[in-house]
Order: C-alpha cells, then structure tokens, then sequence
C-alpha cells in the first residue's frame, strides 16, 4: 500500500469493511473504560478493602483517560497512524492483562490508570477516518463509528458485570487484554500507510487548544454546542438514579440499567444523522438536534409523579436528549474536521476536553441543585443551558443569512 504526505479525503477511499473494523474497535477501546464500573463489589471483596478504595479504581481510569485525550491524542496530528495505533492498543493490552492478574489494590490502580490513558485509541481514529472519505462521505462515516463508541459503552457494563459474575472479576478484564491484543496485531497493517505532512514539537501540540480555540470560530462554536448539551445530558443521566431509587418509584439499581438501555436509540440514529449531515449540512443538523435538547427537559418534567406515566415520560425524555446529544456529536466534529484538514487530532483534543469539562460540570450542578430544590429545578437548569446552546446557533445562522452564506458566521 502506498505512502502518503497527507490524508487526503478525495483521493482516498474508506472501504466499508475497514469502517466496520474501525467502529469495532472504537468500541472495544471506549468499553475499557466503562465495564470495570460493574466489577466493583467483586474488587472490593476479593481484596478486602471498602466498596469506596474500589471504586477509586475505576476512576482512576477515568482520570488517566482524560489523561490520554490531553497528552496522545494530539500525537495523530505528528505520527504515523500505524506506529501510534499499534503502540496505544499494545499498550492497553498489556495494561488490562497486568490488571487482570494485579495482586494487589495499587498494582490494579497503576494499571487501571495505563489503560485510561492508553485506551483513547477511539479520539484518534475519529480524525483519522476524516481524512481518508470525501468531504460528501464525512458525515455518514463519522456517524458509524460514533455508533460504534456508543455501543461499547452501552455493553461494557453488562459484559463487566455479567461475565465477573460467573468468572470472577479478573475474567473481563483478562478476555479485553487478549481482544485489544488481537486488533492491535491486525488493526494497524489495515489502516493507510501515511507520512504526516509536517511534524510539530511535542510542546506545540500541548499548547494548540488554547490557540485553536482562538483563532477557530467553527471549533468555539462546536465545543459550545457540545460542552452545554453534554452539561445537560450529565446532569440528567446523574438525577435518572436518584429519581428511580427514591420514594417516587422505590425500584433498584438494576431498573435504572435497563433504563440505561434507551441509549440503543443513538446506536442506530448517529448513521443516519450521518447521512442527513452529508445532505444537509452540520448546522442543521445541529438546529434539530439543539431543539431536541431542548425539548427533553420539558418531556421528563412528569416523570417525578411515579407511575407508568412517569416512567413512559422518563424513558421518552432522556431517548429524546440521548439521540439529540450523539447526532449532535456527528454534526460537531464533521464540522470542526473539515476546518483545519492538517490538525484534525488538535482540533478533536480541543473539542473532547471541553465537552467532558461540560459534563463533569454538569454532573455536579444536577446533584447539587437536586438535592437542594427537586427535580423539576434540576430540569429547569438543563432547559435553560440548552437554550443557551440554541440561542448562541440562531445568532449564528442569523449571522450567516445576513452575510449571504449559509455557513459562514461568528
């Protein structure tokens, strides 16, 4: 397979099975993440240490993958694709096996930690697929591997928490070592050789965020968009158990996984937003999508009064907010790929860190104002943050009308 400078999104085409393989992959990887959430009881009594030590655990792989999307992923944008692929899921790999078999709590904290901030192999592909489809093609293929991501984060719960309790909770771990390991041998020959078109010191990609989010319209406004809708679904997916476990409903935890579930609806919409992006354009996609979040606040207001006209209203509120966030991330980083085509992986490590400062945000702002004024001022909260999201895209397109350009605007 030849060699190039650069990705070039006309020259190149992204053959479907390898979009698959890609998509499988990103999900694979997002899922390493998620599963040990499940493990946590099994941790706890294995090494005998409270359920709090264990769940640290987890989330210091959560903080090493926010480690990772700050310090590698903007790597994408210097080094060869193949190397960079291959050294990252070795490197998970290794990093699951070595938790697998940790015999102690902190040797499974150090490892849980590598593979955090290894497993962001998805925010690398991302990118990568962008520069390998025509520009008419970037839409659909950046939907599919969302789905993708979002199936594995949908699954990793039930395969952690299924397969630790029949085999015990160092099983899942050990059988994702070995998966990664797989796709890192064959992922990496599949991918198009290129040469990175220039090579920017290590220093000058840490520091590209700041820089790119002041000299890059399109990317503020993504990451805006994003940043507060995400701030909203946080808040609300952080409030869902809470409502469910209290005196409205008196259900359990395994009764909000199943709630959970209602994410499958992004699985098979971000595809097709894909497609409609690819029609279309990212700002109308983002006009229906912003007017979606909107409206899941307002539908999930009823959802306090119990019953099955809650719980209907509950399901149907946070389907809607779930498929306007995921369809909204298609239409956000289509966008911002086709701004600077050199500096996809920068752009994605701007974007990925404001959007999940928006969700820590907004976790915290959901609980706080939950627990001191209800649920209905909770909501109130997310209504008026994605109002925000939806006035700053109006101004936009506003902006753009009067310029005479459906696209151009502050």
């Amino acid at each position: 397979m030849s060699v190039t400078s650069a990705p070039s999104a006309t020259a190149t085409r992204l053959p479907g099975r390898l979009l698959a393989l890609l998509s499988l992959t990103c999900g694979v990887s997002v899922a390493n993440i998620y599963f040990p959430q499940a493990l946590t009881p099994l941790i706890a009594d294995d090494f005998s240490i409270s359920s709090g030590s264990a769940a640290f655990v987890v989330t210091a792989g959560q903080f090493g993958y926010a480690a990772g999307i700050f310090l590698l992923v903007p790597l994408g944008d210097r080094l060869p694709w193949r190397r960079l692929l291959a050294v990252l899921l070795s490197l998970t790999g290794a990093g699951l096996l070595i938790a697998g078999t940790a015999t102690t709590p902190l040797v499974l904290t150090v490892a849980s930690v590598l593979v955090g901030t290894t497993t962001v192999v998805p925010q690398i592909i991302i990118p990568l697929a962008a520069g390998l489809v025509a520009e008419h093609r970037r839409g659909a293929a950046t939907g599919i591997l969302l789905s993708g991501l979002t199936l594995g984060i949908l699954l990793a719960r039930a395969f952690g928490g299924g397969l630790g309790g029949w085999l015990g909770w160092r099983a899942p771990y050990l059988l994702a070592g070995a998966l990664v390991l797989i796709l890192a041998a064959v992922v990496p020959s599949l991918v198009p050789a290129h040469r990175p078109a220039s090579a920017p010191a290590y220093l000058d990609l840490l520091k590209a965020p700041a820089e790119l989010l002041r000299t890059v319209p399109e990317l503020r406004r993504s990451c805006l968009y994003q940043a507060l809708v995400f701030a909203g679904f946080s808040a609300a997916w952080t409030l869902v158990p809470l409502l469910m476990t209290g005196p409205a409903y008196h259900l359990g935890t395994g009764a909000v996984g199943l709630v959970a579930l209602v994410g499958a609806g992004s699985v098979l919409s971000t595809p097709f937003a894909g497609r409609l992006i690819d029609r279309y354009g990212t700002d109308r996609m983002s006009l229906w999508c912003l007017l979606g979040a909107l409206a899941a606040p307002v539908v999930l207001l009823p959802a306090s009064t119990g019953g099955a006209a809650g719980m209907t209203a509950l399901i149907a509120g946070m389907l809607v907010l779930d498929v306007a966030l995921q369809s909204g991330q298609v239409a956000n980083q289509t966008r911002i790929f086709s701004v600077r085509p050199d500096a996809r992986s920068r752009l994605n490590t701007t974007y990925m860190t404001c959007v999940f400062l928006g969700g820590s945000l907004g976790s915290w702002a959901g609980v706080t104002l939950y627990r001191h004024a209800g649920w209905a001022t909770a909501l109130s909260a997310v209504l008026l943050i994605n109002a925000v999201a939806l006035g700053r895209h109006v101004l936009h397109l506003t902006y753009g009308r009067r310029r005479g350009a459906g696209t151009a605007g502050p």
